[in-house]
């Protein structure tokens, strides 16, 4: 995790230096019949006009660091605060926006897979409803994600060598079965209570080392 920070913290420097607006700049690291796997890094912030765009295949992606606004079309809530170690949903044709209104910048490990290679992966998961789509854009930081989490983190960060395809099916099946498990979200939230969790995590973020207190 502080290798991660510490690298997406240098990406901000970068960005800031260049100048101009910020940009998002995905790295495939792997891909596969039917799946890719990309490190996205995005430097956009406070200043950037968020855009439309659309997803073009199911979308299950880790937020690695720094958080970011994340509305889409066709699920309840339509707005959620994406923040280290939650999981963004997306569905294929679905409308969505990614902003930055409080702070700059984000990393996210993003599998996309086509419609057929998910399904085959929630049928075993024990979804067997076609076409299945996600109804909600997140799932929150749970402990049963954990164990994967901390897995992507490191094979991010080059510390050990992982099989990109394995842990994306393992993503996939575990979205699929929390999902299906959690509780309706509650109303979104106000415009302040996203900026005060915003500022919250990214001191975390910025002080993994220290003694960080409720």
């Amino acid at each position: 995790m502080a290798k991660i920070a510490a690298d997406f913290e240098e990406a901000l420097a970068r960005g800031a230096a260049r100048g101009g607006p910020g940009r998002t700049e995905p790295r495939v690291l792997a891909r596969g019949d039917g799946w890719t796997v990309e490190d996205v890094v995005c430097t956009c912030g406070p200043d950037d006009r968020p855009f439309e765009e659309q997803h073009d295949h199911v979308v299950v992606a880790i937020v690695l660091a720094g958080s970011f606004q994340y509305r889409g079309s066709g699920a309840a809530p339509s707005r959620e605060v994406m923040t280290p170690g939650s999981l963004l949903l997306g569905n294929p044709e679905q409308a969505f926006e990614c902003g930055h209104e409080h702070a700059t910048g984000d990393r996210c490990l993003s599998f996309r897979y086509t419609p057929q290679y998910f399904e085959s992966i929630a049928a075993g998961a024990g979804r067997r409803d076609t076409p299945l789509r996600f109804g909600r854009l997140r799932i929150p930081p749970l402990r049963a994600l954990t164990p994967l989490i901390a897995r992507a983190n490191a094979g991010v960060a080059g510390s050990v060598e992982i099989s990109w395809e394995e842990l994306g099916v393992r993503i996939a099946a575990h979205a699929v079965r929390l999902e299906a498990g959690l509780a309706p979200s509650p109303s979104t939230a106000s415009a302040a209570a996203i900026a005060r969790v915003t500022r919250t995590v990214r001191m975390v973020e910025r002080q993994l080392d220290g003694e960080l207190t409720l």
